[in-house]
């Protein structure tokens, strides 16, 4: 299977809704708690600066998919934000990786100088490594910084990159 990411089409916004509320639902990596419909999904993917989609080259089906914004405004306006979101079904065939090297670059085309994630889920070890891998650095941990869906807190770990 050839994966490559692109920038979204509308006509992705059906998939792309139905992973990132994969994601929500297992309530165990991103913050939010209430699943996005067609119409606010529309609206979410179209507010960002950019999302990829990683889409498999035989079929067009999308497999995962990210989100690019600003993580402040202002003096800190340059520092951008990321989310990722793969497919159950196809976690571990490194499409989160091609997912996290296009956001990079677009970054860096956007005019973003650093890339932050403010809360990476201690236990979300998968994510973690291929971060450090990829040259991100952890400034630390937060303790008890997000709620689980089953109620317990854990560790958050927030990293950066330069772009």
């Amino acid at each position: 299977m050839e994966t490559t990411v692109r920038a979204y089409r509308e006509q992705d916004i059906p998939d792309m809704v139905r992973i990132w509320n994969e994601v929500v639902e297992e309530g165990i990596a991103f913050p939010q708690e209430e699943p996005l419909t067609m119409e606010t999904g529309t609206a979410f993917f179209a507010s960002q600066t950019y999302c990829g989609a990683a889409v498999d080259q035989e079929t067009g089906q999308v497999l995962g998919l990210y989100i690019l914004h600003p993580n402040n405004e202002g003096r800190c306006g340059h520092i951008c934000n990321a989310s990722y979101a793969v497919s159950r079904a196809h976690r571990g065939r490194h499409t989160g990786e091609k997912l996290v090297l296009d956001c990079l670059e677009q970054g860096r085309l956007h005019g973003f100088r650093v890339l932050q994630f403010n809360a990476v889920v201690a236990s979300n070890l998968h994510a973690r490594h291929l971060y450090e891998r990829l040259g991100f650095v952890q400034l630390g941990v937060i303790p008890g910084g997000f709620r689980m869906k089953d109620g317990h807190y854990e560790d958050i770990c927030p990293y950066y990159h330069e772009l």
